[in-house]
C-alpha cells in the first residue's frame, strides 16, 4: 500500500525507529531530479507531501517528471534530504513524460522570470516552492470561513452575471447572454446586502470578482478572489474594523500553525507571519491625519518628495512604515474617507467624511469597506449627486424599501493578502491562473 514521502521521513529520519531489513514500502510520485554516479544512482521523488531520495542500482530508466510507482527498503541516511531514503527494488512507470521539458521544474524559482513561470503554468505549478504559495492561500481561505462560521455568519454563493454595476462604475466586462448583454460582477455587494435584509444578518462569500481596469501593475488583477463579509446591526465602521482585526489575527495564527515550511520557503523574499497580538493593536487613523503622516514620513528614496494629496501606493507604503515604527505592526486602518472618494451608498460621517475604511498591510491596501446607507429615500436622494439615475438603480434600491437594518461590510483581496504574507513581488504570483490585459491562458 502506498504511503507518502513525508510519512516515511517522519518514521525514520529522527533516529528513534530502525527500519527492519525486510520492510518494504511503496511510494508514488514524480521524478524531480536525477543524479547519475555510476553503479549507484540517486533520484529525488516528489509527491504532494515532500521530496525524498531514492537509491537505484543502475540508471534511472525514465526522464524527469515521469510519474512512477517505486517499491523498496527504507533506510536512515543523514546525508539524504530529510534524513531518510528508499533503496529501490522495483520501479513502474505510471505516466510517461517527454524528455524535452519546456520548463525546468526543479530549477531555482528566483532565477526564472515571472512571464516564463506563467507561460508554462502547467509545469511551474509542479515546483514545490511555487506550489507552497497556494498551500498558504488554501489555509487563508479555510481560516477565513472557519472563523466566520464560528461567529454565526452564513456562507452564501451569489451570481457573477449581473445586469449592471451597483457601484456607479464603468469598469465592467460585458458578456453575451442569449439575446442581451450582461456584465461580470465587480463584487457581490448587492446580494450580500439583500441577504442581510432577508434576516440572515451576517453573511460571507469567497468567490471571483471582475474589474475591467486597464492596469498593468504588480498590484492589480482583472479577476481575483474576493473574501467578502456583510454584517447587520452595526453602529459604524469601527465594528467592522474590530471584526477584521480579529479575523486576520485568526488567519495568521492558522497559517503559522499549518504552513511554517511553506512560509520558510519564501524567506529569501522576506516572508513572515505577523504575531496575532500585533494585528489586534493595529492603529486606526483618519484620512486627513494619514495624509499628514505620509507627508512627514520618508519615501522609498529617503529624500524629500512632492507632497502627497491622496492615499496613493506611495502613501500606503509610508503609512505602513509609520505603523511599524510607532505601533510595531504591519497593519493600519485608514478611515473617515471624504465622500467624494467613496460610492453613493457609503454612510456619511460629520460634515464631509464617511464611515468607510481601507486596511493597509505591509504597504498595500488589502481591504475596502464601511457602513452603508440602509434607508430607501436617503439613497434615492443621493443618486443625482453621483451622476446616477433612480430608474437605473431600482433593482438595488428595492432592497431597502421594506426594512433593512443598519449594516456594512468589507472585502479582503485574497491574492494581495497572500502576496504580502510571502513577500511576493507581483500579485500575479499569488494567482493560480492570473488574468490581466494580456494573459487569458491557460
Amino acid at each position: 500500500m502506498r504511503i507518502l514521502a513525508k510519512e516515511l521521513l517522519n518514521l525514520y529520519s529522527d533516529g528513534e525507529k530502525e527500519p527492519a531489513a525486510s520492510e518494504q514500502i511503496e511510494l508514488c510520485g514524480w521524478i524531480h531530479r536525477i543524479r547519475e554516479l555510476g553503479a549507484v544512482n540517486f533520484v529525488v521523488l516528489r509527491d504532494r507531501s515532500a521530496l525524498i531520495q531514492l537509491v537505484l542500482d543502475g540508471k534511472c530508466p525514465y526522464p524527469l517528471e515521469s510519474v512512477v510507482r517505486v517499491s523498496g527498503n527504507p533506510a536512515r541516511n543523514p546525508k539524504a534530504p530529510g534524513g531518510a531514503e528508499l533503496r529501490v527494488i522495483s520501479m513502474e512507470l505510471l505516466g510517461g513524460a517527454d524528455g524535452n521539458l519546456p520548463y525546468q521544474v526543479n530549477a531555482d524559482v528566483s532565477k526564472i522570470g515571472l512571464e516564463a513561470i506563467l507561460d508554462n503554468r502547467a509545469l511551474s505549478l509542479r515546483n514545490p516552492k511555487i506550489r507552497s504559495i497556494f498551500k498558504v492561500q488554501s489555509t487563508i481561505i479555510e481560516a477565513f470561513g472557519s472563523y466566520l462560521r464560528a461567529h454565526d455568519f452564513t456562507e452564501i454563493k451569489t451570481s457573477k452575471l449581473v445586469a449592471g454595476s451597483t457601484e456607479g462604475g464603468t469598469e465592467l466586462f460585458e458578456v453575451d447572454y442569449f439575446d442581451r448583454k450582461l456584465c461580470l460582477a465587480q463584487s457581490p455587494q448587492q446580494y450580500k446586502q439583500m441577504m442581510v435584509a432577508s434576516g440572515l444578518e451576517r453573511v460571507f462569500e469567497v468567490a471571483p470578482a471582475y474589474r475591467a481596469e486597464k492596469h498593468d501593475t504588480p498590484r492589480h488583477l482583472n479577476e481575483y478572489v474576493s473574501m467578502d463579509i456583510e454584517m447587520g446591526f452595526i453602529e459604524s465602521e469601527i465594528d467592522l474594523i474590530e471584526l477584521e482585526k480579529e479575523l486576520l489575527a485568526h488567519i495568521f495564527e492558522e497559517v503559522a500553525a499549518k504552513n511554517a515550511a511553506d512560509v520558510a520557503a519564501w524567506q529569501d523574499k522576506g516572508a513572515s507571519v505577523p504575531v496575532p497580538d500585533g494585528i489586534l493593536k493595529a492603529p486606526i487613523v483618519g484620512y486627513e491625519e494619514a495624509l499628514k503622516i505620509v507627508n512627514t514620513t520618508e519615501g522609498k528614496t529617503g529624500q524629500g518628495q512632492e507632497r502627497i494629496f491622496d492615499m496613493s501606493p506611495e502613501a500606503e507604503r509610508r503609512i505602513s512604515v509609520w505603523s511599524e515604527k510607532e505601533y510595531g505592526t504591519p497593519l493600519v486602518f485608514v478611515n473617515d474617507f471624504p465622500r467624494r472618494l467613496r460610492p453613493f451608498y457609503t454612510y456619511p460621517s460629520g460634515a464631509s467624511g464617511t464611515m468607510s475604511f481601507d486596511a493597509i498591510f505591509r504597504g498595500l491596501e488589502i481591504t475596502t469597506g464601511g457602513r452603508r446607507h440602509n434607508e430607501y429615500e436617503v439613497l434615492a436622494e443621493a443618486l443625482p449627486r453621483f451622476g446616477l439615475k433612480k430608474e437605473n438603480m431600482e433593482g438595488y434600491l428595492s432592497i431597502f424599501k421594506y426594512g433593512c437594518p443598519p449594516h456594512g461590510g468589507f472585502a479582503i483581496g485574497c491574492e494581495r493578502l497572500t502576496q504580502k504574507l510571502l513577500g511576493l513581488t507581483n500579485v500575479k504570483e499569488a494567482s493560480l491562473f492570473p488574468r490581466d490585459r494580456k494573459r487569458i491562458t491557460p
